[in-house]
């Protein structure tokens, strides 16, 4: 079953220094039915304007995912580290108890774009602290998982996270872990289709709850680019 929720359906957001499209409940924005989709708790995109910064806060037990679609953000903690972040790079946080986090625009004239992704850590796992890949540009390409499988950033949790690269025309099948999944449309347009030949039309900000499917295919209408969060538990 797919069940799609278009860009218009998600929270929005503009305070003059941030622009942001949130999926799940978030800030001032909340839906009791949307608070989260198994260890998926946040998927937001936003746009931060030229300097602009998040204050330092702490956070629950979660990997936080960045991924940066234009522009360059720099990360501080408490601890002492820091690292930038540019475009076509993706940064994966695990977050710490009593440990706090701030995030700003590295340009004073250049916005900066990403989508960041929050997933409940399991209470029993660790990971290295701060871990950083750059996408490959191949159609499809493993950014992260649970034991760090064909170089990607490792979770502390059950979720394999895809970054899909499609040219229009182009198809890409995937064998999903379990019975849920949630797929996210960055650009462009594209069909999901399932096993059961049920098919959902996507565009640009799209999402779309996958659920008790094993197989989905993607086929780009035209160039895409997306990506499909496996969350078997």
């Amino acid at each position: 079953m797919i069940t799609t929720r278009t860009a218009k359906q998600c929270g929005q957001a503009d305070f003059g220094w941030l622009q942001a499209r949130y999926t799940f409940s978030f800030g001032h924005y909340f839906d009791p039915d949307l608070l989260g989709y198994a260890s998926l708790r946040v998927l937001n995109q936003e746009v931060l304007a030229p300097g602009a910064a998040f204050q330092p806060r702490t956070y629950p037990k979660v990997d936080i995912l960045n991924l940066i679609l234009d522009g360059e953000a720099e990360y501080r903690d408490s601890e002492g580290n820091h690292i930038r972040v540019k475009s076509g790079e993706a940064l994966l946080l695990s977050t710490q108890q009593g440990c706090s986090y701030s995030e700003h625009n590295a340009s004073k004239d250049k916005s900066l774009t990403r989508m960041q992704l929050w997933l409940d850590a399991c209470p029993e796992r660790e990971n290295p602290l701060i871990q950083k890949i750059t996408l490959s540009g191949d159609k499809r390409q493993l950014i992260a998982s649970p034991d760090g499988q064909q170089n990607s950033l490792v979770l502390r949790q059950q979720v394999w996270l895809h970054y899909v690269n499609l040219k229009a025309g182009e198809q890409e099948e995937f064998q999903l872990h379990g019975p849920r999944a949630y797929l996210q449309s960055i650009h462009g347009s594209f069909h999901a289709q399932t096993g059961a030949q049920e098919k959902a039309h996507m565009t640009c900000g799209d999402g779309a709850f996958i659920k008790d499917e094993a197989h989905l295919t993607l086929v780009a209408d035209t160039d895409l680019e997306g990506l499909l969060v496996d969350l078997p538990v």
